[in-house]
């Protein structure tokens, strides 16, 4: 028993794996705060866009 136990601990097999779920997680919270970034931008750009076009009168006097 001690034998497999010190055989499961010498075992390298599963550290790459971690190492990619690691990064990847680290991506997906990187891509999450961009993409909450980028939404509050969209939405102040698009707030300011329909103000000017709501302000803005069209004559249609020829």
């Amino acid at each position: 028993m001690i034998q497999s136990i010190r055989h499961f601990l010498k075992r390298e097999d599963g550290a790459i794996t971690v190492d990619w779920v690691v990064l990847t997680a680290g991506l997906v919270v990187l891509a999450g705060g961009l993409g909450v970034t980028v939404n509050s931008g969209v939405t102040s750009a698009s707030t300011s866009i329909s103000t000017a076009v709501s302000a803005t009168s069209v004559n249609d006097a020829e």
